[in-house]
């Protein structure tokens, strides 16, 4: 597991709130995945995470490296879907708050979603990923519609959350949009591989140091047995000065830790 980096606390107005991210690679069972990204939740609690957002389409493995059908099947309604459920229950037992991206069908029509649930497992809402990419190995327009919910912020128990899906990162307008709406923490889980690797530890931080807010972004780690993809891991917390304060393992599955101080931030 990464070494947690504690940043530095302003001596008045600290407001410090424990997060992680959950790395993990794509076991092609998703209830297996969704399992173990379960027992990692748990993990991260015990290590006194308070707000804790998984991998985008965390329910399964990165299906979009084919064009087939049967991935359908794997989209469920939110929130009264059985991956909502049990991460709002969840969220209640350990009072903590979980992000989790997860694939959405909206009576017939097909998302990239991300459920915000606080700590007390209530349902905040969700945001749907705006850019779809279509390349080799990354199929999206295939499986999604672009996302119609506009850049929200949620107001939880430890601070304001906003979430940004993968390709969005290459995207600015959303980004500053999280950050006027009010974000403290904006968290971007990814599926992302290849020679994304040359941008992926400046554009998140670029972001924050634009927009003043602290993010935590996340990648999926190894190869999975659909399509040729090798995800690098990395994943990260940065603070407003774009300083990397916690980073995981390239290789392996991890959780990041970070304490992050929302009390330095200006509004």
């Amino acid at each position: 597991m990464s070494q947690l980096l504690q940043q530095s606390h302003s001596a008045n107005g600290s407001r410090v709130v424990r997060c992680a991210l959950i790395q993990t690679g794509g076991m092609m069972n998703p209830a297996e995945i969704f399992q173990r990204q379960l027992e990692l939740v748990r993990e991260a609690a015990g290590r006194g995470a308070q707000v804790i957002c998984l991998q985008e389409l965390a329910t399964g493995p990165y299906f979009c490296q084919v064009e087939t059908r049967e991935w359908f099947a794997l989209a469920e309604p939110v929130p009264d879907g059985p991956s909502t459920v049990a991460v709002s229950a969840l969220a209640a037992e350990l009072g903590v708050v979980i992000v989790l991206p997860l694939y959405e069908n909206a009576r017939g029509d097909f998302y990239n979603t991300a459920v915000v649930v606080d700590a007390d497992g209530s349902y905040l809402g969700k945001y749907r990923k705006v850019h779809i990419p279509q390349a080799d190995g990354f199929y999206e327009k295939y499986y999604f519609k672009p996302g119609n919910t506009g850049y929200p912020v949620f107001d939880t128990k430890f601070g304001r959350v906003g979430v940004y899906i993968c390709y969005d990162r290459r995207f600015p307008e959303g980004a500053r949009a999280l950050g006027v709406n009010g974000a403290e923490i904006v968290f971007i889980p990814s599926a992302t591989s290849g020679t994304s690797i040359r941008t992926w530890h400046v554009e998140q931080r670029a972001h924050a140091i634009a927009n003043r807010y602290f993010v935590g972004t996340i990648n999926r780690v190894g190869k999975e047995a659909i399509g040729a993809n090798e995800f690098y891991g990395q994943s990260y917390f940065c603070d407003p000065d774009g300083v990397i304060l916690a980073e995981g393992s390239a290789t392996e599955e991890d959780i990041i830790l970070a304490d992050l101080d929302l009390g330095t931030l200006q509004d």
